[in-house]
């Protein structure tokens, strides 16, 4: 059985600089990384049990997620869970749906997890402020809710869709549309503000009527999406606030035989995998979900360590990668 001393060893440090990067002592983020990642390689687990008398933790983190049939989710929950194990943290998971954010504040509560991981979150949340308060550790991913004061990770939603407006207008549309998600969302309501802000900066304002919101959902894609093209003045761009609603505006396009991307150009965002498979071919914004998880995580292992520290909020760059769905590179 491999030991913190064999993990020193492969890691090049001490045994007792291990013992700090596995409890979220002081350490840098390079030698963690170095440790964790040899850790993983010498297949070494810590004695939870033994770090839980000594610290007084339960060596436990709460994950709440989204729906699980958006393959977003669980690309992000496989990198968080992946983070949390090397660093000896079992994880709950729980779904935002029905009473599962309310559980994971009251497990914080009573002491049954460390800190919680919400990938989904509105702001309206009474709960939730109430144990920021308390100064429970929490982390927001894939959200960034200014009101709330949290660690909190995301990409540049923002400047993710102004990308999109640009790559439109620098191709010749005009005629343009827009399908998102709901705006509750933190995400749904940057997206879109990103891109009609940077459209009207470029003389090609978003027609109202061309403008639907509803579920990050392939059915609402589909459904808006076959609107749009039933009408007088079809748009020849879309761009879909997710992949899956961009997955749903494809097969309304195949439904109603238009032509991707003679006739129409789609446009998604997240850049799931499948996405890429040969069956869509999706152009879509890429952000760094792995790199976002990471990142959430840790912050999280630190807030457990240190819940009076400086609030940290993160936000990674995102880009266009084009596939099938569009005709070309992306100009400028």
């Amino acid at each position: 059985m491999a030991t913190s001393r064999d993990v020193a060893k492969l890691a090049g440090v001490s045994q007792a600089t291990v013992s700090r990067a596995l409890t979220n002592g002081t350490v840098s983020a390079a030698t963690r990384a170095r440790i964790l990642e040899a850790a993983s390689q010498v297949g070494y687990v810590p004695n939870l049990g033994a770090r839980a008398m000594k610290t007084g933790r339960v060596n436990t983190v709460g994950v709440v997620v989204a729906d699980l049939s958006n393959p977003f989710y669980p690309e992000i929950l496989e990198a968080l869970t992946h983070t949390l194990d090397l660093a000896g943290q079992k994880v709950t998971l729980w779904n935002s749906d029905g009473p599962g954010n309310n559980a994971a504040l009251g497990a914080i509560h009573a002491g049954s997890v460390d800190g919680v991981i919400f990938t989904t979150v509105t702001e309206s949340s009474e709960p939730l402020r109430a144990a920021l308060n308390r100064h429970s550790p929490v982390v927001l991913i894939n959200r960034i809710v200014d009101s709330l004061a949290c660690d909190q990770v995301s990409s540049d939603n923002s400047d993710g869709g102004a990308a999109v407006a640009d790559y439109f207008v620098n191709n010749g549309h005009s005629r343009i549309a827009f399908i998102g998600g709901p705006s509750v969302a933190s995400t749904a309501r940057d997206r879109r503000a990103g891109f009609e802000h940077r459209l009207a900066e470029l003389d090609t304002p978003l027609d109202p009527d061309k403008i639907f919101t509803g579920a990050f959902s392939h059915d609402f894609g589909f459904s808006a999406a076959t609107e749009l093209l039933a009408s007088a003045e079809p748009p020849t761009a879309l761009f879909c606030s997710n992949d899956l609603i961009a997955l749903g505006a494809l097969d309304a396009a195949r439904t109603r035989a238009v032509l991707v991307p003679k006739d129409l150009w789609v446009v998604g965002y997240d850049d799931i995998t499948m996405s890429g498979w040969p069956a869509f071919d999706l152009t879509t914004v890429h952000q760094p979900s792995r790199e976002m998880a990471e990142a959430g995580a840790q912050a999280l292992l630190e807030r457990i360590d240190n819940p009076t520290s400086p609030l940290k909020t993160l936000r990674f760059r995102s880009h266009i990668v084009v596939r099938g769905s569009t005709a070309h590179a992306p100009t400028g």
